[in-house]
């Protein structure tokens, strides 16, 4: 038996539904598929999305007000008749027709969370969108056995299995800022928990590609993101790649001369960055320097 949740804001998940349905309905398995649309701005997707409502086990449910990311994801689960929850993201769609086979097959009875991962398109995407597509392929593309060396970080909750008790114990947390990082801090609970993550291949393709300004800005608001998280003792100084290398150079002068470099070429970093050979190391770098100067104004 399994809940299928899937969260939405301004997402046309009719196809993602139609596809999930289908392979269920092929299954001998219990099934509910919930839709919950965090008050979309967008009412020709809503009216798009209700045809959700004519397929046997589904809803597709408009709330009254918008929640968040973390919120709508803990409302979901609450929500769920079934002890596993398969959370999927509004803008992803399975690879393969034994998606769902391949996640039932996985369960165990230790099994506690399954993460099948994430592709993005092998064809080179408009320039406006290479550089979220290249660090979607380099950095979130990775294989089970790739995940497996690094078990939290490489967590993504795009698409997962989970066991409603394991849930109930380890939920997102609504008091954060929407800032981005929900789905790292919900990694580093279940780690804190020691609650075991299976990686499997049994990846989606990720659609939604923002534009690289967009990107970009996200970006930054995940570095404040983590950067708050720290403040507030929710993530230790060393669970993220960017946190533990500045740990690492906050005291020496390695930080304040990163901070500077951010200040004094940041365009040009966006130069690179926005344009036809965008660099992960710039980008990198990018990232770090804005950190560095975030906590020297402290």
């Amino acid at each position: 038996m399994i809940s299928v949740l899937i969260p939405v804001y301004n997402y046309n998940i009719s196809d993602l539904v139609s596809e999930i349905h289908k392979q269920l309905t092929k299954t001998d398995t219990t099934f509910e598929i919930l839709c919950y649309d965090d008050c979309s701005d967008n009412r020709n997707l809503q009216e798009s999305n209700s045809i959700i409502n004519t397929f046997s086990h589904c809803e597709y449910r408009i709330l009254p007000q918008n929640i968040g990311r973390s919120a709508i994801r803990n409302k979901l689960a609450n929500d769920a008749k079934y002890d596993w929850c398969l959370f999927l993201d509004a803008d992803v769609l399975p690879k393969t027709d034994d998606f769902i086979n391949t996640y039932l097959s996985a369960i165990s009875e230790k099994s506690e969370v399954i993460y099948g991962g994430i592709l993005y398109q092998e064809k080179r995407v408009d320039d406006a969108q290479l550089l979220r597509w290249i660090y979607g392929n380099k950095r979130e593309a990775l294989s089970a056995d790739a995940r497996n060396k690094n078990t939290y970080l490489s967590f993504l909750t795009l698409s997962f299995l989970i066991h409603k008790r394991v849930f109930d114990s380890v939920r997102f947390n609504e008091d954060i800022p929407n800032l981005r990082h929900e789905d790292t801090l919900f990694s580093y609970h279940l780690k804190a928990s020691k609650v075991k993550i299976e990686h499997i291949e049994n990846p989606v393709y990720h659609l939604g590609l923002e534009n690289s300004k967009i990107f970009l800005e996200k970006s930054l608001d995940s570095v404040k993101a983590i950067d708050l998280f720290i403040q507030q003792d929710l993530l230790p100084a060393d669970y993220t790649r960017i946190t533990k290398v500045y740990s690492k150079i906050k005291n020496t002068g390695i930080s304040k001369l990163l901070s500077f470099v951010y200040r004094k070429y940041n365009h040009r970093f966006k130069k690179n960055l926005l344009g036809k050979n965008p660099s992960l190391l710039i980008f990198d770098l990018f990232r770090l320097s804005y950190y560095c100067g975030l906590n020297s104004k402290k």
